[in-house]
């Protein structure tokens, strides 16, 4: 399955959870997770989407990295039969 097709099915699941699901671009730092979703009760994460066996870059490591160091969540989706379990520990935390 195509990384394209994944990142949709997220898309959708988020809003049927009442949140968005947006692009995330940062041209002047490389790297960054490619959507943020934020969910009702200021629950967020960071999502890195990939297509299926798909691995990130050194430079997305480093970033990903970095967002945990400061507390944030980051997480892989390289399945759309991740999408509800990425969604369950965002909402839980």
């Amino acid at each position: 399955m195509r990384e394209k097709i994944i990142e949709q099915k997220l898309v959708v699941a988020v809003k049927a959870k009442g949140g968005i699901c947006p692009k995330f671009t940062s041209p002047s730092f490389s790297g960054m997770p490619d959507r943020l979703i934020l969910l009702p009760g200021g629950k967020f994460g960071f999502v890195e989407v990939k297509a299926p066996g798909e691995k990130q870059r050194p430079l997305q490591l480093t970033r990903h990295k970095l967002l945990c160091q400061l507390g944030f969540k980051v997480y892989v989706l390289d399945s759309v039969e991740k999408i509800g379990g990425i969604i369950d520990a965002i909402q839980s935390t």
